[in-house]
């Protein structure tokens, strides 16, 4: 599934999302957002690390990520780069611990 794909898809329950890239082996310190963000990596690779969870995890291409605010997060890219949609709702839109949905944009639309 396509990057517009995956935008439509995301359109379809709402979330306006933006795109946005980084090159090979990039990295983002940890930080904590004061909302909610749904992310689908559209291409390439992207390791979330949840260090308060004491877990990773790989966003590859079509995964989506559902992140809660205040959850406390850092990434590394993969080897190839990688492409992300990502979208924002209102704090507390999530409830427990972040979700990892692998395949996601393989998933038959609802």
């Amino acid at each position: 599934m396509g990057e517009a794909d995956l935008r439509s898809r995301l359109g379809h329950e709402g979330l306006d999302p933006q795109s946005w890239g980084n090159g090979p082996f990039d990295h983002y310190g940890e930080h904590r957002h004061p909302y909610d963000k749904v992310l689908v990596a559209a291409a390439g690779s992207i390791t979330f690390h949840l260090p308060e969870l004491g877990r990773d995890v790989l966003l590859q291409e079509g995964d989506r990520l559902e992140l809660p605010t205040g959850t406390l997060h850092g990434a590394d890219v993969g080897a190839d780069g990688v492409t992300c949609l990502e979208a924002h709702l209102p704090a507390g839109t999530f409830e427990g611990a972040p979700e990892h949905i692998p395949a996601w944009g393989e998933q038959a639309a609802e």
